[in-house]
Parts: structure tokens; C-alpha cells; sequence
């Protein structure tokens, strides 16, 4: 969490220390910054220049590197040492990448890359001495306005010496003589904390806010380098209240509510930043997902359907849409709007092959749920599928429309074969196993589902799934009980492993324990499944009103839930 607020802060300025990539220029195009000769593209030297881009990409540097290197001397220009310079680069030459790089400056003196790259190299190679000067006089030169993202782009610059105490010493000599501005107490806040030095870095960052208490700069800074989460809440929140607008600084306190996992706040505050920018694609997001981590679907929709349309009136190269695309048709399904779900899937577009690969899969498996098995699978086969990973996701989605089509054998010999020819593959044996247990072959699931805990030991699915199985059944209960203990050690919080444990208390008689893992999980997520279970602890403790309520809520989201018919017949009970 430290890091995610400091990027929204300091994104700009940090894209702007890094040296630019060096970047193939045509002889007739300009560099920034760079005062061209006037030199003749002759068939000689359009003949030099082909040879060395052939050889280069042919594997050899080195006589391409020399000729560009002796053209650019020859014609004073300066496009042929950058150029010189990215093969020694490439390469892995620093030595003659920084020799091209010098004379790439010496021949373009006010070009900006050119001198980015030579400080930059100068400091990779430890050369600090003649770094030193440069950067000094840069920030003596630079405007006053202009001295911050100096001292930025030294402090990014000098992270990546290999000696980082002498960085560090370069780093405080610079800034010595802008010592009462706010951005020099913000460089050496963030270079005390990179190094470990706290109490400097919590020192620097209150001075920096003491110089400007309404700066969101000077206190993103101070919540950066504070090491409690209920500290830095406390600060952002003290400076919203008194900064209402501080949009940046909203955002992390966002984030910081997020990851202490107050989502409710956080919705709250993401709300707030949307009045400002309704248009804020992030946020749609942040608040898309909020809403839906919240149970509240409508609200997660509105905000992803707003996202959509924002997307559609103006396309992002930069921005896919593909995850809200998913999670709309998600949306969709739930509420039974199969087609309206397919609709939305046909949106996410090629340009992640995850993305689409999962999209296609999702495609088939809802054709399958408008009953059109035959075409559910043909469209599988038709998914081009190169990596094994695939082949086996194929199987499992194959498997799973056969299963809701209710061909259970059939999935299970479709299911063998895909263990057969993937057997380390931990998903497919997972689900294989599961439909194992579905046809009566309850040694084959637990026989898999160990195989599967020894091939993926922190699979918390497959402890959860073998100790309800036990549970389930009322067998060998204390071991049920140990291994949901661990799945929930390992994943705390999930309301199916809570839905377990309570199901296995329930077993063992622990009614009152029971009953209250089985709320904390049904207010977590309220599926039919922890709902049935619920109810049959809460009838069996009496409640049968509370019960039977229950058991409603789980038929209006599921009517044909296996779970509830069969306790509602062994309970020989009529809704």
C-alpha cells in the first residue's frame, strides 16, 4: 500500500527523471533538441547505413557501432551516435554506449535525451565525479518553478548508483542549497526512507508539510514514510478535512481504506472524487468494484455501464475494456440475462489473449445454458489453443457444460482423458475431482484431491473441498475439522471455507458455533448453499421461522439447488 499512493503523486514527475528510451530516428527526422548539419543522404552514405542496420540485426555490433560512430564524427551528426549508441546498448556494451552517448552530446549540446542519457550512464558506471557538476549547474539554471522536477530527476538518477551512499551524499550536497524549499525536504524524505532511515525520512517529510501545510505533495509524502496504516489514515484524514478538494490525496486515502479493508469508506470517498471528474474512468472503476466487494450489484453495474459507454464515445488505445466487459456479463448472468451476458462478452476484443481466451470460454458455457450443447461445444472446438495451460482449460469448460447439460458420465470420461494427458495440472485434478464425488467415486475424488495438495500445497480449495466432503458425509470429523482449519488459515475470510467450518461444527453437535460462522459467512455472501446450511442449524436450534425464511431466499436465487431439495426431503419439509 505504501507505494500506491506515491505513484498517483508522483507519476508525472517520475516519468519525466527517467532517461527517454533511445529511439531509432530517420536520418531526416530531428531528435529533440538537436541543431542538425546540413548533410547530404548520398548512395554512399545511404549504402553505410543499410549495411550497419543488415549487420546489426544479423547479430554483430561491433562494425556497425564503429561505422556509425565514425560517419557521425565525419558529418557532425548527431542522429548516427544515438544511433551508435542504442546498438552498444543493446548489446550490453556500457562502455561504448557511453563513449557514443558523449559524442551524441558533444554534437547535439542542447538536446535534452542526449543529456538525460549521459547523466544516466555516467551514473550506472559509478562515474559520480562528472556527474556531480552537470546535475549542479542543471539545478542551478533551471527556474525557480522549474528547481523541483529538477531535483526529482536528480534523486531518480542518482537511486541508480551502484554506490548508494555516495548517491546519497551526492544527493543531500545538491540539495544543500535549496534546503528551505518543500521539494528538497520531499527528495530526502523518500531517499532516508529507500535506505531504511526512518526517523530522517519522517523528519524531512514534516518539514516539507510545515512549509506548506495545504501541499498534498508534503503530506502524501509524510503518509508514505509512516509506518502504521492507522497513523496515515488519521493524517490524510486531518488534511481532507481540512483540504476538501485535494483530490490526490482523497485518492490514496481511498486506497489506504481499501487495503485496511473498510470498503464502505472507501466507496464513500471514490464517490466523492467522481463529483468532481464524472468522467474519471478509474474511479468508475475503483467504484465498480467496490460496490459489487459491498453485495450492492445494481450500484457495481451502474458504475461499470457508465465506464462502457465513456469507452465507447471515446476508444483508448491505452485502455481496454475487456474486465468490465466480463464483469458486466457477469452481471448479467446472474439476473438470467443470458443473452444480454453473451452480448457483452463479444465486446472484449483480441488485444489480451487472456482476456479473450476467458471470454470465449464463458461464451460457450452460456450457449450451453440456453440448452445448445452441440453448439457450446463446437465453439470450444474452434478456439485456437497453442499452450497446454489452454488445452487443459478447454477440457475444464467442456467438462462444465457437460455437466450443467446434466451428462455427468459423459463429463467424467471427458474429464479422465484431460487428467490423463495433463496429470499436473492442478485445476483440471481439482474439478476432476469434484465430478468424481458428483458420480458416487468418493475414493477417486479423495485419491485427487491429495494429489492435488501435493502438487500445489497452498491450494486451499482442495483442504476446503476433502474436509466438507468428510463433513458431508459425517465421517472421520475431527480430521474434516483440521483440514478446513487450514484452508481457513489460509485463506481468512472466505465464506465458503467459513460455510464449511460451520457445517462441520454442526456435524460435531457445536450448534452455537455453528451458527455463528454460518452468519459471518451468509452476510459475506449471501449463496443459497450457506443459507440451506444456515437453516438447518437455525431449525435445528428451534428458529424453524427464521429457518424456513432462509431456505425462501435460497429457492428465489437458485430453484433447483441440489442442496435445499435434499435437506428440505431428509427434513420432510414443503416451502
Amino acid at each position: 500500500m505504501k507505494n500506491a499512493f506515491a505513484i498517483v503523486t508522483f507519476a508525472g514527475l517520475l516519468a519525466a527523471c527517467a532517461p527517454p528510451a533511445l529511439a531509432q530516428a530517420p536520418l531526416d527526422a530531428p531528435a529533440a533538441g538537436d541543431k542538425l548539419p546540413n548533410v547530404a543522404l548520398t548512395k554512399e552514405l545511404l549504402y553505410v547505413l543499410m549495411r550497419s542496420e543488415i549487420e546489426f540485426r544479423a547479430g554483430n555490433w561491433q562494425a556497425p557501432y564503429m561505422t556509425l560512430m565514425a560517419a557521425a564524427q565525419q558529418t557532425r551528426d548527431p542522429r548516427l551516435a544515438q544511433r551508435a549508441g542504442e546498438m552498444a546498448q543493446a548489446a550490453r556494451q556500457p562502455e561504448q554506449a557511453l563513449a557514443a552517448i558523449r559524442l551524441w552530446r558533444e554534437l547535439a549540446p542542447d538536446s535534452e535525451p542526449a543529456a538525460q542519457y549521459h547523466l544516466a550512464f555516467m551514473i550506472l558506471s559509478g562515474d559520480l565525479a562528472e556527474a556531480e557538476p552537470i546535475l549542479r549547474k542543471r539545478l542551478a539554471d533551471a527556474a525557480p518553478a522549474e528547481r523541483g522536477v529538477a531535483l526529482f530527476q536528480a534523486q531518480q538518477l542518482l537511486v541508480r548508483a551502484t554506490d548508494k551512499a555516495a548517491g546519497v551524499a551526492m544527493l543531500e550536497r545538491l540539495a544543500a542549497p535549496y534546503a528551505g524549499t518543500l521539494e528538497a525536504h520531499v527528495v530526502l524524505a523518500q531517499s532516508a526512507q529507500a535506505r531504511g532511515a526512518t526517523e530522517l525520512a519522517l523528519k524531512e517529510a514534516r518539514a516539507a508539510l510545515a512549509l506548506k501545510p495545504d501541499s498534498e505533495l508534503a503530506v502524501l509524502t509524510l503518509a508514505q514514510v509512516t509506518e502504521n496504516d492507522a497513523a496515515m489514515a488519521a493524517l490524510l484524514a486531518q488534511f481532507l478535512a481540512a483540504n476538501p478538494k485535494a483530490s490526490e490525496v482523497r485518492a490514496a486515502h481511498a486506497r489506504l481504506l481499501i487495503n485496511r479493508k473498510q470498503f464502505d469508506l472507501a466507496r464513500k470517498e471514490f464517490q466523492l472524487l467522481l463529483k468532481d471528474q464524472p468522467d474519471d474512468l478509474n474511479t468508475l472503476y475503483a467504484l465498480g468494484i467496490l460496490s459489487l466487494q459491498l453485495n450492492d450489484q445494481a450500484g457495481g453495474e451502474k458504475y461499470f455501464l457508465r465506464f462502457a459507454d465513456l469507452l465507447a464515445a471515446s476508444p483508448d488505445n491505452e485502455r481496454d475494456g475487456s474486465k468490465v466487459y466480463v464483469l458486466l456479463s457477469q452481471l448479467a448472468e446472474e439476473r438470467g440475462d443470458l443473452k444480454g451476458a453473451m452480448r457483452w462478452l463479444e465486446k472484449v476484443g483480441d488485444g489480451e489473449r487472456g482476456a479473450w481466451f476467458n471470454a470465449q470460454l464463458k461464451r460457450a458455457q452460456l450457449i450451453g445454458k440456453q440448452g445448445d450443447t452441440a453448439g457450446a461445444r463446437q465453439l470450444l472446438a474452434g478456439v485456437d489453443a497453442a499452450q497446454p495451460s489452454e488445452q487443459a482449460q478447454l477440457v475444464l469448460a467442456e467438462g462444465q457444460i457437460l455437466r450443467d447439460a446434466g451428462q455427468q458420465e459423459q463429463a467424467y470420461a471427458l474429464m479422465q482423458e484431460g487428467v490423463a494427458r495433463f496429470p499436473a495440472n492442478p485445476d483440471l485434478l481439482y474439478d476432476f475431482a469434484l465430478l468424481a464425488e458428483k458420480t458416487g467415486r468418493v475414493d477417486v475424488m479423495e485419491k485427487t484431491l491429495r494429489e492435488v495438495m501435493v502438487q500445489a500445497p497452498d491450494n486451499h480449495h482442495a483442504y476446503n473441498a476433502l474436509g466438507y466432503s468428510l463433513a458431508e458425509r459425517n465421517i472421520r470429523l475431527p480430521e474434516a475439522l483440521a483440514l478446513i482449519d487450514k484452508a481457513l488459515k489460509m485463506a481468512p475470510g472466505d465464506p465458503f471455507i467459513m460455510d464449511s467450518m460451520g457445517w462441520v461444527h454442526y456435524r460435531l453437535g457445536n450448534l452455537d458455533e455453528a451458527e455463528k460462522l454460518l452468519r459471518a459467512a451468509y452476510a459475506l455472501r449471501s449463496d443459497p448453499e450457506i443459507a440451506v446450511h444456515l437453516g438447518e442449524v437455525l431449525w435445528h436450534k428451534g428458529k424453524k421461522p427464521d429457518a424456513l425464511k432462509l431456505w425462501r431466499e435460497a429457492r428465489a436465487k437458485d430453484p433447483k439447488n441440489d442442496t435445499l431439495k435434499n435437506t428440505l426431503a431428509r427434513l420432510q419439509q414443503r416451502l
